[in-house]
């Protein structure tokens, strides 16, 4: 807490996803009265994704017993259930100490997880196969955890805790990423900051992490004694991750001294006092938030209130628009010219993609015979909006999305 109650307000505003598609929503409006400076959107052809989306969907999971588009899918490319393996690495030990385990993953192999570019290949041992982008850094992330590069005990691999964290090196994440001249990723030691800085968090904020031996895991513990008796709410997980992490981001906005991480200003987005203009984003928590679900639920932890949380603001979902002309670029510096995360054109987009999110699934329910409870957002993110986009990538621009962004490695 600051000294100013007004900036508390707008930081504990900020972090609720009731803001995210509040401050999205009327980046929209201003679109829709064609007021933006570097997109038209169309509406009417929003049916030209659904209908791609829905599609897509049906071809990835025919019995429509879609998962919440999480990390956990990324963990069995190939065929191979190294989340299984994972479980059977800790298979003596308790429920809640394998939960608290998954929860160690999931966060390190997320904030690894801001786009690994073209060219970047990951050759798994175990499997003699190569993988790259979101599925490689996923196969990579799990087998630098099983083999203890974020955890400081060398009789106990399986787990990633601050003393680790804070001691890791660029060089150390390159080496293990085979990060090399022939196969560059872009913003490495972006990456190797933010989990350093994870280091750091996790000491700093014992009431959610531990006192001893502090490690994401022990998230676990605090949200179950924050709802002794009864379920806990996912807007409640982000915001546990927000509070938690948010001191990891690098050179981002802050109000009353608080950081506040995936958050930035556009004209458009309304409000007052000291949070006006600031469009919260959040995405690499909010896919986070839905990463821990299933390592929290097989600890017996009930989650509801999934569709509070919004659609994610990444390239994926965002190009699925541009390549469906939902979304018109104004001028050709758009798609010609490289942006950085805080540009205008960038909030623009991403705060765009989120509002149009909302917009697309129920058209997909719709079109699939499904509702709210059976496909909820997450999961037609899965099935989805996330697949969709990049296929449409794939075939007109070999991968890459329509618009590009400078990633530092913690961003999109």
């Amino acid at each position: 807490m600051s000294a100013d109650p007004a900036a508390d307000a707008a930081v504990a505003y900020l972090r609720a996803p009731q803001a995210i598609r509040e401050r999205a929503g009327a980046v929209l409006a201003r679109g829709l009265d064609d007021g933006l400076a570097h997109f038209h959107i169309d509406l009417a052809r929003v049916h030209v994704a659904a209908e791609l989306v829905a599609a897509t969907t049906r071809t990835r999971y025919p019995d429509l017993r879609v998962p919440l588009h999480s990390r956990w899918r990324h963990f069995d490319v190939g065929g191979r259930d190294r989340a299984r393996e994972l479980d059977r690495a800790l298979a003596h030990r308790s429920a809640d100490e394998r939960a608290r385990a998954r929860i160690d993953l999931a966060v390190v192999s997320v904030l690894l997880d801001a786009g690994a570019g073209r060219q970047w290949r990951y050759h798994e041992a175990e499997t003699g196969r190569e993988y790259g982008r979101s599925e490689g850094l996923a196969v990579a992330s799990f087998r630098l955890f099983a083999r203890g590069l974020f955890s400081a005990d060398p009789a106990d691999a399986w787990r990633a805790d601050a003393a680790a964290l804070r001691s890791l090196t660029d060089d150390r994440l390159a080496e293990g990423l085979q990060v090399s001249e022939r196969n560059q990723m872009p913003g490495i030691h972006g990456r190797a900051a933010l989990l350093r800085a994870l280091g750091d968090a996790l000491e700093q904020t014992p009431d959610l992490f531990g006192k001893d031996e502090p490690r994401p895991g022990h998230l676990l513990d605090a949200l179950r004694a924050a709802a002794p008796d009864g379920p806990v709410a996912a807007a409640d997980v982000l915001v546990a991750v927000l509070t938690g992490l948010g001191s990891i981001w690098p050179g981002r906005l802050s109000l009353g001294g608080v950081p506040l991480g995936d958050v930035w200003r556009h004209h458009a987005a309304g409000g007052s006092g000291p949070g006006a203009e600031l469009v919260p984003l959040h995405k690499l928590s909010q896919w986070l938030t839905y990463s821990l679900l299933e390592p929290l639920g097989a600890a017996g932890v009930d989650v509801i209130g999934l569709d509070e949380l919004t659609g994610l603001a990444e390239y994926r979902n965002g190009g699925l628009f541009v390549d469906t002309n939902v979304l018109v670029p104004r001028h050709d510096a758009v798609v010609r010219e490289a942006h950085r995360p805080g540009d205008e054109v960038v909030v623009e987009w991403r705060a765009l993609t989120v509002a149009l999110l909302d917009r697309l699934a129920p058209r997909v329910r719709s079109l699939l015979r499904q509702d709210e409870r059976s496909l909820p957002l997450g999961a037609i993110l899965e099935g989805g909006t996330w697949a969709a986009g990049r296929r449409l990538a794939d075939e007109r621009r070999d991968g890459t999305p329509p618009i590009v962004v400078e990633s530092d490695g913690t961003v999109m």
